[in-house]
């Protein structure tokens, strides 16, 4: 087959569709998609040698293919009706709308995120939201970084460099993405020192263990499993009551933090930022993006001269929270501040919703449907928190044909809807769908339905 057939690219950019593909593309990534649709027909044809050469119409409709291809957005909204509050794979926590229009606010021009009004000087983006933490816990003082792994990090590399941690060994915990404890320990320059066994510790392996020269004791929350048998462990008032006994510091790595009394949703008592506080713990590290229900962010609170140091840290810059982050916290922690979490914060929202609002609405989809089958069943919060607990459910069940091929049909939906299967139906639970995204969820499902119901019958 002779290529000489094939338009140059100079002669494909003068058509009228590569206009447009430069329009809307630019002409250096058009320039791109050109060449590698050209490469694709040289390679084909050397491969298969085929008799004939795409004309510059289909040249131009791959390169268009191309495009649309390289710029799609990998990120993308989802419609989560799986049950699964705290979805980890699904970005955690929804933001409530005042944190969403808060960080729409900030991110439109500049703000005075290191700038001080008063004094005309430059400021500190900690004070943004270290006041509101400091009047809703009590605590001395605060800072913001990345996520919660950095503010571990950055706790045991302010202040235990190169100096001994104690740490019980029923809490050398690994969580998601590889997030192990002893690994942080070294990566910070801490050397750890394990106090008694897997599943059992007593007060006295601490005191044993704080005989020797040691820079603090860490609690680290077991957020993502549950022990039970023959365990047990010291309160956490009791092990710094100790610690303070021998001059050392308590840091407690509560994982979820939550402010709210989870026992009050029919939940399992899941230990609160205020009571890690009351326990005696001089710092306090938890996440922003999990019971708290706001973004991404790891959050220390405590003493103050502790957090000055901490401040002061080479580590604090590299991983602090940039300014969408704490537009959208701060909103946050205001709707606790103004007795509103339960309303504003979606996450919370899903936790306090009775089974019989959720009944309601599952039972508005099948009759919107016309098919499915409402029934009990549970929810769980997700995301480590809570192990082992669920919320009494309703839930809408679709029997299909195959349960897989369906799961994926709806993934392909715009927006992609994330269900569960269970004895090859699919479940798709209210809790966790945003009551605005009713109407795209059931458009979804019936574009699901009917091209499955067109197969059947062609």
């Amino acid at each position: 087959m002779n290529l000489r057939g094939l338009p140059s690219v100079e002669q494909l950019l003068q058509t009228r569709l590569a206009a447009e593909l430069v329009a809307c593309y630019g002409r250096p990534l058009t320039l791109q998609a050109i060449r590698s649709a050209l490469d694709e027909v040289r390679w084909r044809v050397s491969k298969s040698g085929e008799a004939t050469l795409p004309d510059r119409e289909i040249l131009l409709t791959q390169a268009a293919s191309l495009l649309h291809m390289w710029t799609a957005p990998t990120l993308l909204p989802v419609i989560n009706a799986s049950g699964v509050i705290l979805h980890t794979n699904l970005g955690r926590a929804p933001l409530s709308t005042a944190a969403i229009q808060s960080m729409d606010t900030v991110s439109r021009g500049y703000s005075n995120l290191e700038f001080n009004l008063e004094t005309g000087k430059r400021g500190s983006r900690l004070i943004h939201a270290e006041t509101l933490l400091q009047r809703l816990t009590g605590a001395e003082a605060a800072v913001v970084v990345n996520n919660n792994a950095a503010a571990v990090l950055l706790v045991l590399s302010a202040l235990a460099n190169r100096k001994s941690v104690i740490v019980s060994r029923s809490q050398l915990i690994e969580i998601g993405g590889g997030f192990r404890i002893p690994d942080v320990m070294r990566q910070s320059g801490a050397k750890l020192v394990e106090v008694g066994t897997t599943n059992r510790v007593h007060l006295s392996d601490y005191e044993e263990a704080l005989s020797r020269p040691i820079a603090l004791v860490m609690h680290a929350h077991r957020s993502n499993f549950k022990m039970i048998g023959f365990t047990g462990e010291p309160e956490r008032k009791e092990i710094a009551d100790l610690a303070h006994k021998f001059g050392v510091l308590f840091a407690d790595d509560l994982g979820s933090g939550t402010l709210l009394a989870t026992e009050r949703y029919g939940l399992a008592h899941e230990p609160t930022v205020q009571e890690s506080l009351a326990a005696g713990a001089d710092l306090v590290c938890f996440s922003g993006d999990k019971l708290l229900g706001g973004p991404q962010a790891g959050i220390i609170i405590g003493k103050a001269d502790l957090l000055a140091r901490i401040k002061k840290h080479p580590l604090a810059r590299a991983v602090r929270a940039d300014k969408l982050c704490l537009a959208a916290l701060t909103a946050t922690l205001l709707h606790y501040l103004k007795d509103e979490a339960e309303r504003e914060i979606p996450i919370w929202r899903m936790i306090s919703a009775r089974p019989k609002q959720v009944k309601a609405r599952a039972g508005h989809w099948a009759a919107e449907l016309g098919q499915g089958e409402v029934l009990a069943s549970e929810s769980t919060i997700g995301g480590g928190s809570l192990p082992g607990e669920s919320l009494p459910t309703w839930v809408l069940a679709l029997t299909v044909k195959s349960a897989g091929r369906f799961l994926e049909k709806l993934r392909q939906e715009q927006p992609p809807v994330i269900a569960r299967t269970e004895n090859d139906r699919i479940l798709l639970d209210p809790r966790t769908v945003l009551p605005e995204q009713d109407g795209a969820l059931l458009v979804n499902l019936e574009n699901v339905l009917q091209s499955q119901k067109l197969k059947r019958n062609p």
